[in-house]
């Protein structure tokens, strides 16, 4: 049983005053049926974390493999980064293929270039799309070569 803190009379377990000085006690507060916030779920979920793997195209597919274990993510990574690191180089072999100048801003050489070179702007982008849409969705949507070439290099996730 608690005591005054002024006076050192008995008092009741949760009052606020002493019912001799009148004194205010010091009540300790009920624990909260909330947990702390370091307790807390953190952690993204799966689908958010694989349509992140395609947000940037293989940088962000790099990024999530690393730091991130759980195997769909870890598969959306991995082909995040065959699919967008192929789109790269192949950009960059027809843009230094077909004569894309940094002296005059364009194109110098043969147009079938340039239409290759949107078309896989096009293609690139119709990819990122249906990627990001799929992962979120929670399916685990394969690019036929490349996820067999992703499986290959990285492992099956």
């Amino acid at each position: 049983m608690p005591h005054c803190t002024k006076c050192g009379t008995a008092v009741a377990e949760n009052a606020a005053f002493c019912g001799k000085c009148g004194a205010a006690q010091a009540t300790q507060a009920a624990p909260s049926a909330a947990p702390p916030l370091a307790t807390a779920h953190s952690e993204m979920a799966e689908n958010v974390a694989g349509a992140l793997c395609y947000a940037l195209g293989w940088i962000t597919g790099l990024v999530f493999y690393f730091v991130d274990k759980r195997p769909y993510v870890r598969f959306h990574a991995a082909q995040s980064i065959v699919v967008f690191g192929a789109i790269t180089i192949l950009h960059e072999f027809l843009r230094n293929f077909f004569g894309f100048s940094v002296v005059t801003g364009g194109w110098t050489g043969f147009t079938l270039g340039y239409t290759l070179w949107r078309l896989l702007h096009l293609v690139g982008f119709i990819l990122w799309i249906l990627l990001m849409v799929k992962a979120y969705q929670g399916e685990r949507f394969r690019i036929p070569v490349a996820a067999d070439f992703a499986e290959k290099i990285f492992g099956k996730s």
